[in-house]
């Protein structure tokens, strides 16, 4: 795949030889955007390339002084500079770094804690009554408590940065001296665990940098580019995206929250960002709900065809006719990444139609992330692009479609599970790291991911089912929110299941079209949906049972299903497959004919 190679890239060995280039080659250039905002006041501070590797070094030295050389710290909290800054330190000093997710549960972060006998923790402000919690119990390694704000009682960023500035000054120069061992563990990093026990990935320095060589040699990121950090840095499709956007001298913005999502796009005139499929579709329904209200729907899809149209003859108007959409989005929005969880092609074909590059990606925590990708010569409705430049990929134990489980070699798989060797041996063999993933390679060589191994519903006729397979489809119907496909035991034959689906309605929709509709005549329009999409698909696919619930689905922060705790939920409900509400003339599709 070495012709694949569509833009030039260095490569480098480790983190710090990123860090330091970029301070070279960008120097004054804008690396990071703080806001700070005091009532109504709103202003900007730029971190440079320059500046940023000072900050570091700073910082590094003070962790060096206080004894964390060689030793592990944990950073919590939204993505935010003092983040990148204390993970970007730790890496640059060969400290093992281990990002947590802020919204674990308090026993969740306290084991996550012991177990990487953390003995530093540098957390975000808001979650201060954790610490002081985890502190008194005293159950960790921790020893330190650094905050990356001002909070009385504990040492901040901003002091420590401070402090190691006049180390420096004093010739204190070991940590910059520091010698980086790129194929030592260096990131600790804890999986989502949506199907079991969250592990421990041991991630080195070689394998983000290989990562961060393959993306570079593929994605057209520019160092004219605005990112603005949406995808959590714990998550490592975060942290990684927000070292290949330094690498490639980018300026990154941080957002306000989810609400602000418009707003902030037009803030910062921002032409790029990673997303995870559900907010890249957010935006995208909000802008068709925007070109709805104006009544300019049937314009806009008949526009969309001309221009398509145009484009077979390399003719490529889309920017100047959906100019007013754009706008919408801050006018500069020009590539948008999605990764970390399947994503609906007809959303991606929906931007790609309005001008907006949109690709997507796919990887694994264990991958450092990203296996394949689509870019802008290679795209395929439907796939996950092309294995990177640094990765091979093969399908093991294909049954009779060619589906099997997804296996790849590479510079950017894990050095295996933290303290759990058997979990590593059943997925590390003979070099090569299977991924619990199930797709298949077409005729030119784009990878296709049908589902995951541990959801496939097995019916009792040997037939496997894909939830994901189902979801996309179902996702798309107007009054649903979101949707989860699962195998509810059969009552009348033990040994098979019946496929069902909990369905979380929108309420907007809801309210804006179905005003005087009440829950029962939703299941309703729902239903009928749903029986229409069962006709479109074999019969051992089609969906049985319908649960309707307004509750949100329970998912990890990268917006996964977590579907053993939403089985449990069913599972343990009053009356599974029906809604208390319902009108009992409303089929659960049992034993309706039309719907198998």
């Amino acid at each position: 795949m070495e012709n694949r190679k569509l833009f030039e890239a260095k490569e480098f060995k480790n983190v710090k030889e990123i860090i330091y280039e970029s301070a070279k080659k960008y120097n004054e250039k804008t690396a990071f955007v703080i806001k700070h905002q005091e009532n109504k006041e709103v202003t900007y501070e730029n971190i440079s390339y320059k500046g940023l590797l000072e900050d570091i070094n700073k910082l590094g030295t003070m962790l060096y002084e206080k004894g964390f050389k060689g030793k592990r710290i944990a950073v919590i909290g939204k993505n935010r500079y003092e983040w990148a800054l204390a993970h970007l330190s730790n890496l640059l000093g060969g400290i093992v770094s281990v990002p947590l997710d802020k919204d674990l549960q308090y026993d969740e972060l306290e084991n996550s804690l012991i177990r990487s006998k953390a003995e530093c923790i540098i957390f975000d402000e808001k979650l201060t009554e954790k610490m002081l919690e985890i502190k008194e119990k005293n159950k960790t390694c921790l020893k330190e408590y650094i905050c990356m704000g001002e909070i009385e009682g504990f040492e901040s960023v901003k002091k420590l940065t401070n402090n190691g500035d006049k180390l420096l000054q004093e010739g204190k120069k070991d940590y910059i001296n520091a010698q980086i061992d790129e194929n030592a563990m260096n990131i600790l990093l804890f999986t989502s665990g949506t199907t079991s026990k969250s592990k421990a990935v041991m991630i080195s320095q070689r394998n983000v940098a290989s990562n961060i060589y393959a993306m570079q040699c593929v994605e057209d990121i520019r160092e004219t580019d605005t990112n603005i950090a949406f995808l959590p840095f714990h998550h490592i499709f975060g942290s990684t995206g927000m070292l290949m956007m330094l690498a490639a001298g980018v300026k990154t913005v941080f957002p306000d929250g989810l609400r602000y999502i418009k707003q902030n796009l037009n803030e910062y005139k921002v032409t790029l960002f990673i997303g995870v499929p559900l907010l890249v579709e957010a935006i995208y329904k909000t802008i068709m709900k925007e070109i709805e209200k104006q009544g300019k729907t049937k314009l806009i899809k008949n526009a969309m065809k001309i221009s398509n149209f145009l484009l077979k003859f390399h003719i490529d108007i889309r920017r100047k006719l959906f100019k007013p959409v754009i706008e919408a989005l801050g006018g500069e929005l020009r590539f948008v990444i999605s990764g970390g969880a399947p994503a609906d092609p007809e959303i991606s074909k929906g931007f790609n139609n309005l001008g907006i590059k949109t690709v997507q990606g796919y990887g694994l925590t264990e991958t450092s992330p990203v296996i394949a990708a689509e870019d802008n010569k290679h795209m395929k409705n439907g796939s996950v692009g092309l294995p990177m430049i640094n990765v091979t990929m093969e399908i093991a134990n294909k049954d009779e479609n060619g589906i099997g489980e997804i296996r790849v070699k590479g510079p950017n798989v894990m050095l295996g599970y933290y303290e759990m060797p058997e979990e590593t041996e059943s997925v590390l063999k003979d070099g090569w790291f299977y991924t619990g993933d199930l797709g298949y390679i077409d005729e030119k060589g784009y990878l296709i991911i049908t589902g995951r191994n541990k959801n496939m519903i097995v019916l009792k006729n040997g037939k496997k089912v894909f939830p994901e397979e189902l979801e996309t489809l179902i996702n798309r119907i107007e009054l649903v929110e979101e949707c989860f496909v699962f195998g509810l035991p059969d009552e009348n034959d033990k040994n098979d299941v019946k496929l069902s689906v909990k369905i979380v309605y929108s309420k907007e929709v809801a309210q804006e079209k179905y005003k005087d509709k009440s829950e029962n005549e939703l299941f309703k329009i729902i239903w009928d949906e749903i029986k229409k999409l069962n006709t479109t698909f074999p019969r051992y696919k089609h969906i049985q049972n319908m649960i309707l619930s307004s509750e949100e689905l329970i998912k990890t922060t990268t917006k996964k299903i977590k579907r053993q705790e939403e089985m449990k939920r069913i599972v343990g409900a009053p009356f599974a497959g029906i809604p208390e509400t319902r009108d009992t003339t409303v089929p659960t599709g049992g034993n309706d004919n039309t719907n198998g």
